[in-house]
């Protein structure tokens, strides 16, 4: 899990990106711009996996398009949420790392944060959900982080989550991290996009469309912002859940939209209860419009996934192949990029979920 973080003697310690440390000097960064991506790039590159995309002539016949299935559940920690906790950990101050950080998640940027963090030298701790999915629990203890959970009744968990971390920073003088309200953690996750766009143009593809799962904003506020820098004018669209439909509330309205309580969805990574202010002001406007898929469908996308490309994905990590399969007449003969963003499910999981419906507990 963690030795491909340090080939080539790579540390988090020794990149840097000197042409943004005056802009981190003075303040809080608050533009997203194209040095800050290639910043991210030059950084998270080294350090992570390019993985792969897949094809599938099964799969281009059941949508009626032109897929091409980019596999970030093979990223290390397992899911995209490494690239933007690798990006967030090197920009922390020599100050900052010895206080150590906190952050909530309901599990992939903690399992992300957890090994970005030991990799560092940097002590951290994650609050979670109580209902958190166990294996997610169990590998970010594994990678080393101290883990608080966290009971929330009927309120939203991860806004529970969020406050007790805050809680935790001021009580212990620990550094606050935001799974994906930062600039840096989006300015890292842009750089699975660039990954696409250097896949595409090796391959001699151009996407009409990327279909991009939206938990809090993060990661398509990396693919919008790298698609519109580095890019060749696809349309980005968010996918969610049918409970969890708040950017795409947003996208409509023009403003943050909100989940009320803690609506039901198998994919447990997308509950957040907003989407965030620093991916949303960056990017809502080149997002193109959000659709939503129901847990059946999602279902039916993991067993795909398993059977036709070999992979493991857990169910928010599947949206985007359910968006595909769900609203395939909207793809019609269109070339499509799907973000398959993780693959953080146990085995039991795996199974119960994607057995045939009527038998599914």
């Amino acid at each position: 899990m963690e030795t491909s973080l340090s080939r080539g003697g790579l540390s988090l310690d020794t990149l840097s990106a000197p042409r943004i440390e005056a802009t981190l000097r003075h303040g809080v960064i608050t533009t997203i711009d194209k040095a800050l991506l290639d910043a991210a790039w030059e950084t998270v590159r080294p350090l992570v996996r390019w993985t792969p995309m897949l094809r599938s002539d099964h799969v281009d016949s059941l949508v009626g398009a032109r897929v091409f299935l980019k596999a970030e559940s093979l990223q290390l920690a397992g899911s995209f949420k490494m690239r933007g906790a690798c990006f967030r950990v090197s920009r922390l101050s020599p100050d900052e790392r010895g206080r150590g950080v906190v952050a909530f998640s309901s599990g992939n940027f903690a399992q992300a944060l957890a090994l970005a963090g030991r990799l560092a030298g940097v002590p951290v701790t994650i609050v979670m959900p109580c209902d958190a999915p166990e294996r997610k629990v169990e590998l970010t203890r594994r990678a080393g982080a101290t883990v608080v959970l966290t009971d929330h009744g009927a309120r939203n968990r991860e806004e529970v989550a969020n406050a007790r971390a805050h809680e935790i920073a001021a009580e212990e003088g620990r550094v606050f991290l935001h799974p994906f309200d930062d600039p840096l953690v989006v300015a890292g996750q842009s750089t699975l996009m660039r990954e696409v766009q250097l896949d595409a143009e090796r391959e001699r593809v151009r996407f009409d469309c990327i279909l991009c799962p939206v938990g809090g904003g993060g990661l398509i506020a990396g693919t919008a912002l790298a698609e519109k820098h580095f890019g060749s004018g696809a349309e980005v669209i968010a996918v969610e859940p049918d409970a969890c439909d708040d950017m795409r509330r947003s996208l409509i309205s023009h403003r943050r939209e909100r989940n009320v309580g803690n609506p039901p969805t198998i994919c447990d990574a997308m509950q957040a209860y907003t989407p965030g202010a620093v991916p949303f002001e960056a990017a809502a406007h080149l997002v193109s419009r959000g659709i939503t898929v129901d847990d059946d469908t999602v279902r039916t996308a993991m067993r795909i996934a398993f059977e036709e490309f070999k992979i493991v994905l857990e169910p928010s990590g599947a949206i985007a192949l359910a968006a595909a399969l769900r609203h395939g007449a909207e793809f019609a003969n269109r070339t499509v990029a799907l973000l398959c963003c993780g693959g953080s499910v146990s085995v039991e999981d795996l199974v119960r979920l994607t057995r045939p419906r009527a038998t599914a507990s």
